[in-house]
């Protein structure tokens, strides 16, 4: 499959050098290809989650709760990076463990496509653990391909490879979600779970052609971590068991004993691993400081997070129930929305980085800060123009398709500001100590925010769906807040940030 896209190497020395990618280490190919199905699988599946969980012939539950379970899906996806890092690292190596990630996604999908409502949420358990395993490791093999941080093919690598990501997130609603939502829900399931076979078999066949440091277990696990790592995750293990089974056998047992705790721990655990570097001693002043500064842009980024993957569920449920989804008369599947987000981000990122460069140039580029609030106000925006269809519905009418495309395309001009400047701020504001893991605790921030939303939807604890015109307003008025306070203070945070600009 990889071949096809190669042609002659220009360079020796680098994994398979007899053939290269667009110029790049053949290599390059099989991870683009291993992510573009991945993210083909992940992206259909969650544009129909939402849809199945509120359709007549899916499960068939309230809004809000299928809000508040989408949002605990998401989040955990993210959450599971920072574990699925350390596997890499400690256990399996970043090959191995992308491997095994593949193959229990493709088991979490198949689970998915199973007619069976008490299998589901086991599917979802194991898309989330896998996807949060491959996540984290697959980037860095990219990485590996290339001699050292000074290649000058490193940045366009990793843009190939993002590209990758796109094109998968594109393709996937348009044939997963039209399979699903017109032929059968659990069928549009097992083609997500094809596309990760296919994903995982060119991994596999191509993977002769990665760096062999791919292979190689960081920091291996000695055997004392070992014994003690397994005594600890048997004892919670242990406990877990016993306090479901306990429940259950008492005939309490409902769907929000696992959704809370999971959000609880969506919103503790950024805290905690935030709180954790902050008051370790090693770090110097300078580093403090940048934390201290750092801490402002990921309570911000949960914001802009919290509001932008709302687009799947949302906006999504709001287009099934008061959206006019035609184009010319002819109606398109709702699940159609989520292609949206990808073709914009491939159509105005290389227009993005020419507008930069442009302005750099001249001696006017916008700052770090600048760019980052934003992204913010943009994401408040986009949920006060969601007022307008809301407005429509309200009176009674469908609103056009046009509304929620404008919608989307609001939110990825202020995600194109945000998230790059975001994983860009997180790599150089990173403590030395903790310059590795830094990318998992940015993850985390996506983390919170859609925990927040979870809470805030789930009928369990007061919540409501979310597609109310308050609700809306009140998110919509946060993130703009949000993002005039990081401009006004932008000052004072550009003090903490040192020398990072």
């Amino acid at each position: 499959m990889a071949s096809s896209l190669t042609k002659g190497s220009a360079r020796p020395g680098t994994p398979g050098t007899e053939r290269t990618f667009f110029g790049h280490p053949r290599g390059l190919a099989t991870l683009f290809m291993t992510e573009m199905w991945e993210r083909f699988s992940y992206y259909g599946m969650r544009a129909l989650l939402p849809l199945y969980l509120v359709a007549p012939g899916g499960l068939h539950l309230s809004a809000a709760t299928a809000t508040a379970i989408y949002s605990v899906y998401v989040s955990l996806v993210y959450l599971l990076a920072l574990p699925g890092g350390w596997f890499g690292d400690r256990v399996w190596g970043p090959r191995k463990t992308v491997a095994v990630a593949g193959a229990v996604i493709m088991l979490g999908h198949l689970t998915l496509a199973l007619p069976s409502s008490g299998t589901f949420y086991a599917g979802l358990g194991l898309v989330a653990i896998g996807s949060g395993l491959l996540k984290a490791n697959i980037s860095t093999m990219v990485g590996h391909l290339y001699e050292g941080k000074d290649d000058p093919r490193r940045d366009g690598g990793f843009t190939v490879f993002y590209m990758g990501i796109n094109l998968g997130a594109f393709a996937a609603p348009l044939v997963i979600g039209t399979i699903g939502e017109n032929v059968n829900w659990h069928l549009g399931f097992a083609l997500a779970a094809l596309g990760m076979a296919l994903g995982l078999g060119q991994f596999l066949i191509g993977s002769r052609h990665l760096a062999e440091r791919s292979s190689v277990t960081p920091m291996p696990l000695s055997a004392e971590e070992k014994a003690s790592t397994l005594r600890k995750a048997a004892i919670w293990a242990g406990i877990a068991v016993v306090f479901y089974a306990i429940v259950g056998f008492s005939g309490h047992y409902t769907l929000n004993w696992i959704l809370i705790p999971l959000t609880l721990l969506g919103l503790i655990i950024p805290v905690m691993v935030l709180a954790r570097i902050k008051r370790d001693k090693d770090l110097d002043g300078t580093e403090q400081k940048s934390m201290s500064a750092y801490i402002w842009f990921f309570v911000a980024a949960a914001v802009f997070w919290m509001i932008y993957d709302q687009g799947g569920s949302t906006l999504s449920i709001f287009a099934k129930a008061s959206g006019d989804n035609t184009v010319f008369g002819w109606e398109f599947p709702v699940s159609w929305y989520q292609s949206v987000n990808p073709v914009l981000i491939m159509a105005l990122a290389p227009v993005f980085a020419w507008f930069w460069l442009a302005l750099n140039r001249r001696g006017k580029e916008p700052s770090t800060i600048v760019k980052f609030a934003s992204g913010l106000v943009l994401i408040g925006a986009s949920f006060f123009l969601f007022l307008a269809p809301l407005s429509i519905a309200e009176g009674g009418h469908k609103a056009a398709a046009a509304w929620l495309v404008a919608i989307y395309f609001v939110q990825t001009v202020g995600e194109l500001l945000l998230s790059p400047v975001g994983l860009s701020v997180t790599t150089k504001m990173a403590p030395a100590k903790y310059a590795s893991q830094m990318m998992g605790v940015w993850f985390l921030a996506v983390t919170a925010g859609d925990s927040v939303t979870a809470l805030l939807s789930n009928p369990a604890v007061g919540g409501v769906n979310l597609d109310k015109t308050g609700f809306v307003a009140v998110e919509a008025t946060l993130a703009v807040i949000a993002g005039v306070a990081v401009w006004m203070y932008r000052k004072k945070v550009k003090g903490l940030m040192g020398e990072v600009h």
